[in-house]
């Protein structure tokens, strides 16, 4: 059996919206936003991931940047397969004479059928002989030490980089479910909408994503404070480059419809819990994934929404990720893992 495993390599994938995460080895070797740059004259894959980032809206004519995913599915198969094939070759030649490779990836649990097929041919054309998909709310669940084959309810909310995931889990499965567009790269939108209509200053995906992460927040009160940010972009008005400082409460004021579309899905998928479970999640409360978890003073404003405890995992980011390894591991215990034939 070791011999077969010489040749064997498996891979744990979180290809997510914003940041595709690799496991090998139960080590995470790969940790690269999602995001290809390609020459437009030649068709020909020029960079991937943080390379490719660096290029992003600061390229010329023979260069677009592509992005894949959106809304946590594949929208562009080719810059898919290719970034897939990137970060793959990124992990190195650590077996030359591997023949099998398997694979678990990751995906959102309001996912289509054709959707889902889209991910089984990319992994094809990157030659895996062996492809299980798993739901991003049951990865997470794992990712954070969940025992999800217990008869116990808990509900996960795994905010994404394009989708929102709520999901209450029991024995093995996903009891209800709701998948809403809502998550990172809207509020990132929404930042650049206020700075537009605010302070007549246009900004870029990327200055709005650092505004997010140093000054972002849903509440409009918090107890530590982050620093006022500058945020430089173009006049509006007069074309001419411009600073700006902003405060985090602008950001709470930007980001408050987002948030209350978030708090309105986990109200319903609460409204669609079956009684026992309820009393489940009564006891356990609530539990925050994926990046948008790091929103300062989310848990708070979600807590007191609902009135339930809300526990922010432990590197949320990483959650979904570890989970999907864990399931990698165990491909043979895991009855929620998807196989081809199940599609």
């Amino acid at each position: 059996m070791k011999l077969f495993n010489f040749f064997t390599q498996e891979v744990a994938i979180d290809l997510g919206t914003a940041n595709t995460l690799i496991i090998e080895d139960g080590k995470i070797v790969i940790d690269e936003p999602s995001i290809v740059a390609i020459n437009r004259r030649t068709g020909e894959t020029i960079a991937v991931g943080n390379k490719a980032m660096q290029m992003h809206e600061k390229t010329h004519e023979n260069i677009k940047t592509v992005r894949p995913l959106k809304d946590g599915v594949i929208a562009d198969f080719t810059a898919a397969e290719s970034m897939i094939e990137g970060m793959i070759k990124m992990i190195g030649s650590k077996k030359k004479f591997f023949t099998h490779m398997k694979m678990v990836i990751c995906i959102p649990s309001g996912i289509t059928e054709v959707e889902k097929r889209a991910v089984f041919e990319s992994a094809d054309h990157v030659d895996s002989k062996e492809t299980y998909l798993i739901y991003e709310p049951m990865a997470a669940a794992l990712g954070i030490g969940l025992d999800v084959e217990e008869p116990i309810g808990n509900m996960v909310i795994d905010i994404g980089g394009g989708t929102t995931e709520i999901a209450v889990i029991a024995l093995s499965g996903i009891v209800c479910d709701q998948s809403i567009r809502t998550a990172g790269d809207e509020f990132t939108e929404d930042i650049m909408d206020y700075m537009k209509r605010q302070h007549n200053i246009l900004i870029g995906e990327r200055t709005a994503e650092q505004i997010k992460i140093n000054a972002g927040s849903a509440l409009i009160e918090l107890e530590n404070p982050p620093e006022d940010y500058a945020v430089n972009g173009r006049d509006l008005m007069t074309g001419i480059p411009m600073q700006i400082v902003i405060n985090y409460k602008e950001i709470a004021e930007s980001l408050d419809k987002s948030i209350a579309k978030i708090e309105e899905a986990i109200l319903k998928a609460l409204e669609m819990t079956p009684p026992e479970l309820a009393s489940d999640i009564y006891k356990t409360g609530l539990y925050l994934t994926g990046g948008g978890a790091l929103l300062r003073g989310l848990d708070k404003r979600i807590a007191s929404k609902t009135k339930l405890k809300v526990h922010v995992a432990e590197d949320p980011l990483k959650a979904v990720v570890r989970g999907t390894g864990i399931a990698l591991k165990n491909t043979d215990r895991f009855s929620f893992l998807i196989d081809r034939n199940s599609v």
